[in-house]
């Protein structure tokens, strides 16, 4: 029987005992190159044994710089054995952000994916104290830098004429424990400078097997791995969870290849943030749109078949009678094909990272392809709950991991509706700031999520919105916007939706039409255009869009309605500064970016 997990070096050494001939993949001159698990022990320990032999020692912080590749696991991995906590830092972010962040964490090392990366810390490398080396994985070392450069493979043959030390990694893995900090993440600083999450082995690896015992997850499945691995949610989800229960675990190009390579990898596991199931849904509709009436009719036949069995589906039972013969026929038709175009194989997809609107999530599993949403943060490791299959409810991020622990709530309510969280996958604290970790953590041992939510009387979890991201009316009426942005981008001529109206008189929106569908529209009524830009001015499509607004506000209290609504005639992208690395929207970045527009809509003078 497998030894508790308690630590993520115990977790390492458990899971390559499988010996998978690809427990990692990644695309080298267009086809995937496998790296099995004794290839993987070799390389994890071999790097352990060049930065030990360069003066590397526990406690030492090392930061990765990379897009998602073979090299950021061993890396990770290495670094877990070898007691460095490691600071992942996003490869999107500027000089001056990735330069703040090594900075405040005091690392010695920085691993970096390719010149890009290494070019940011060499841009501020003078104020950088603690800095002494860097990293190149792929490419050549710029020369007469006067700072101390060496190549991923320099490393590699280093470890490698050490072979015969390989067993003292295994020892040092063996010394560490579930108190040892793991690793540094750095929030994504909407508000403010980002703050250091300092979370640990035991964090970590409770977060793992608590979750997979949460949705029974056994051995078996394939992995695609296209979030950024900086963040918590594919660290844990995408990462040490895929690894200790044997999942192979291959990375896709980009998040853009993300549609082919799904069909090359045909994964059986997916993990993802709303986003990306928009855009796949999206994509679906609009193929629908463009394709001949019979086969349109056809798929609204085949949705509306679905939707009178999806409430069983949820439940985890077998629709029968009448509706259950026109869901299999609908599934023949219709369900199968799209569940091929997503490789064919997918028995599990989970979602996090934000809410996953109700329209979304029932689609998927009506065409075959389960959601199971999750909540959580980086400061929880990050899963604080989850839906467990036969038990599945559009709305609920499901049941808390654990109904107590030592004696106490895991989760409870706030007088003031917010949650508190208290367990073993809550942070140390922040690193280096007392302040804002005795502001988030409270005498009680309960972390403040800073979301707002309830449970119902099965102990399940509502989310209603963040605390600080509440719309307060100039009447004093509070409005949740992310329920209803997503309400809006389940229509299929809305892209992306912000709620506005934080101290004003009426709620307001900006949005991001799905311009496959529009300019769809706009060739039926025979618009003359010339850009996107001019589509959106036209007073057709402004009338079209208001009324997909109105659908939604007929859902909605007379306090919540948007009454006015300003189009943009291009997505907001975390290149473009208006989303987060997990693609969720940085309200203040918007509200300053769009400020003329915004006061367009409530009519004041510009000064």
């Amino acid at each position: 029987m497998a030894q508790p997990i308690e630590t993520i070096a115990q977790l390492f050494y458990q899971a390559v005992q499988r010996n998978l001939p690809d427990a990692l993949a990644a695309k080298h001159n267009g086809s995937y190159v496998p790296i099995s698990h004794v290839e993987l022990v070799a390389l994890v320990e071999r790097l352990c044994l060049a930065m030990a032999a360069r003066g590397l020692k526990a406690g030492d912080r090392v930061a990765i710089m990379s897009e998602n590749r073979p090299e950021w696991a061993i890396a990770d991995l290495a670094c877990a054995l070898q007691g460095l906590p490691d600071v992942t830092i996003y490869a999107t972010l500027n000089p001056p952000q990735a330069a703040y962040i090594l900075k405040d964490s005091q690392s010695r090392w920085v691993l970096c994916s390719d010149r890009t990366q290494l070019d940011k810390v060499l841009a501020h490398w003078d104020q950088l104290p603690t800095l002494e080396t860097a990293v190149l994985m792929d490419g050549e070392l710029p020369e007469g830098t006067g700072h101390n450069l060496v190549l991923w493979s320099t490393l590699q043959e280093e470890g490698q004429s050490m072979e015969a030390r390989r067993p003292e990694v295994r020892g040092w893995g063996d010394q560490r424990k579930a108190s040892d900090v793991l690793t540094l993440i750095y929030t994504s600083g909407t508000t403010g400078d980002p703050k250091g999450a300092v979370l640990t082995h035991g964090n970590l690896a409770s977060n793992v097997v608590s979750s997979i015992e949460a949705v029974k997850m056994e051995e078996g499945h394939r992995c695609l791995s296209f979030l950024p691995l900086t963040h918590i949610f594919e660290r844990m989800a995408g990462q040490f969870l895929m690894l200790h229960i044997g999942a192979s675990i291959y990375y896709a190009e980009s998040v853009n290849t993300v549609p082919a390579d799904l069909l090359e990898v045909r994964p059986t596991v997916l993990a993802s943030v709303p986003r990306i199931y928009e855009k796949i849904y999206g994509r679906i509709y609009d193929g629908v749109a463009s394709a001949s009436l019979v086969k349109r009719l056809i798929f609204h036949w085949s949705m509306v078949a679905g939707r009178r069995i999806a409430s069983q589906l949820y439940q985890g039972q077998t629709p029968s009678g009448w509706n259950g013969f026109c869901y299999g026929i609908a599934r023949k038709l219709v369900f199968d094909k799209i569940s091929a175009r997503l490789g064919g194989r997918l028995r599990l997809a989970v979602s996090g990272g934000a809410p996953l609107g109700g329209k979304i999530m029932e689609f998927f599993w009506i065409v075959g392809v389960p959601i199971l949403e999750g909540y959580g943060l980086t400061e929880t490791s990050p899963v604080i709950t989850i839906n467990r299959f036969g038990e599945v409810l559009p709305g609920c991020v499901g049941r808390p991991l654990y109904k107590d622990w030592n004696g106490r709530p895991f989760v409870k309510i706030a007088e003031d509706g917010e949650i508190l969280c208290q367990g073993p996958n809550i942070m140390v604290g922040y690193w280096n700031n007392e302040r804002t970790t005795t502001e988030a953590i409270d005498a009680d041992g309960y972390f403040h999520t800073g979301d707002i939510g309830h449970q119902d009387d099965q102990g399940r979890l509502y989310i209603t919105d963040r605390k600080k991201e509440l719309i307060v009316t100039s009447g004093g009426k509070k409005v949740a916007p992310q329920p209803i942005e997503n309400l809006l981008k389940g229509d299929k001529y809305i892209s992306q939706a912000v709620l506005l109206g934080d101290q004003r008189n009426f709620i307001s929106a900006l949005i991001v039409p799905n311009f496959d569908s529009l300019v769809r529209w706009a060739g039926y009524k025979k618009l003359q255009y010339a850009s996107h830009s001019e589509l959106i001015q036209n007073p057709l499509v402004i009338a079209k869009m208001g009324s997909r607004v109105e659908r939604v506000n007929e859902h909605m209290s007379n306090y919540e309605r948007i009454k006015k609504f300003t189009l943009l005639d291009h997505e907001m992208t975390l290149e473009g500064g208006q989303l987060t690395p997990s693609l969720k929207v940085k309200r203040r970045v918007v509200n300053q970016m769009y400020s003329d527009r915004i006061e367009e809509m409530y009519n004041v003078p510009k000064g």
